[in-house]
């Protein structure tokens, strides 16, 4: 791999499409800088992308990819979007495309071959489900969906919050379901046929009732004789 001092030339005669050009940074080892490249996950997309479109578009200059890739990297970091559109549109009008092919091959092989209807019907609803996720995300990517906060408090330094005032349609429902119950009284005074209560005063215990009295000695069972087998 061969190293330039200077901004990557464009592909021509004299350079190597396979070699990718880096520029020396001082603070770091060679070693360094081309673990930090390699892990960067910009030159390793740009070299998978530069594989798959060899097929479409021959060979493709490994350095003009990294560093195009790298551009639209930081364009997005920037807060620019507009490249993600186009891949997504792009994108969905493939994939509607191939939901068309397979569609139209499935309708062919109706009423002779079901196996080759079936396959093709399930390539072709796939094909449409990724279209539909496609302009869904394109479509949340133009219009980001809006989170309304009824609420928020923050307070920075020595603040104080009352929210007595904001009833909410919420806490009025929670309160209504919740049942009131009434304060626990103390009957007190003749007409609920009872005294004052004082734990200072003496009580006298009431005698139990007579029927459910001990037995007295007399009441009691004899106990029998144990009868034994010898002679008196």
């Amino acid at each position: 791999m061969t190293k330039k001092a200077q901004t990557p030339a464009v592909q021509n005669g004299n350079t190597d499409p396979n070699s990718l050009q880096l520029h020396k940074d001082p603070a770091q080892t060679d070693a360094a800088q081309i673990a930090a490249m390699a892990l960067g996950g910009v030159a390793a997309n740009a070299m998978t992308a530069r594989t798959f479109a060899k097929g479409t578009f021959g060979t493709l200059d490994v350095t003009e990819c990294v560093m195009t890739l790298k551009k639209r990297v930081d364009t997005t970091h920037g807060g620019d979007l507009k490249h993600a559109e186009t891949t997504l549109t792009a994108q969905a009008a493939t994939l509607d495309a191939i939901f068309n092919e397979m569609a139209r091959r499935a309708a062919l092989n109706m009423g002779e071959y079901l196996d080759a209807t079936e396959r093709y019907m399930r390539l072709a609803l796939k094909a449409q489900g990724q279209c539909r996720a496609t302009l869904e995300t394109l479509a949340a990517i133009k219009n980001p969906p809006a989170i309304f906060a009824k609420q928020a408090n923050i307070a920075h330094g020595p603040q104080q919050v009352n929210n007595d005032g904001f009833k909410t349609n919420t806490h009025a429902r929670a309160r209504a379901r919740k049942p009131r119950t009434a304060p626990d009284e103390l009957l007190e005074g003749p007409q609920h046929g009872s005294t004052d209560m004082d734990d200072r005063a003496a009580t006298t215990p009431a005698r139990g009732h007579p029927t459910v009295e001990a037995l007295e000695p007399i009441h009691r069972p004899r106990k029998p004789r144990r009868k034994s087998g010898g002679g008196a």
